[in-house]
């Protein structure tokens, strides 16, 4: 009986670790970038729940990213805004830091996921934003 209550536990903790991470994506409905950064995260292993919306100034408004901080599209994963083309990595990162509220890429930097152009990288960071509305550096990639 032991044998099996193990072997259940362990097979359903397996089972879970293999689910794929689910985030909603808030886009305009002609963003080509925004398209290619849910591309991004498919390949990624996120399934990608996809809202085109008619105004992203009141769904950013809504979810609570800074002005300051806004870029083209927005996600939410685990209650936490994702703003612009933050990689996929960084986004387990954010998920790891309960003091973190959101993490952003401002702008649209080339090179980052969904703004690829050839070899061009321009240098970008992603700032996580903790509950004091206080920036957290969460990663650094530097130009090519």
């Amino acid at each position: 009986m032991r044998r099996s209550l193990l072997a259940l536990c362990l097979f359903t903790s397996l089972a879970h670790a293999s689910e794929p991470l689910t985030i909603d994506v808030h886009r305009d409905a002609n963003c080509g970038c925004c398209k290619a950064w849910i591309s991004h995260l498919q390949d990624n292993g996120f399934t990608v729940n996809d809202h085109v919306e008619a105004d992203m100034s009141a769904v950013k408004q809504r979810l609570g990213v800074p002005p300051r901080l806004a870029s083209c599209h927005t996600g939410v994963i685990d209650g936490k805004f994702v703003e612009g083309h933050v990689p996929a990595a960084d986004i387990l990162k954010l998920r790891q830091r309960p003091d973190l509220i959101g993490a952003a890429v401002p702008g649209m930097p080339m090179g980052s996921p969904g703004m690829e152009y050839g070899d061009r990288v321009d240098a970008y960071q992603v700032i996580g934003l903790d509950s004091e509305r206080q920036d957290q550096l969460l990663s650094d990639y530097p130009a090519n």
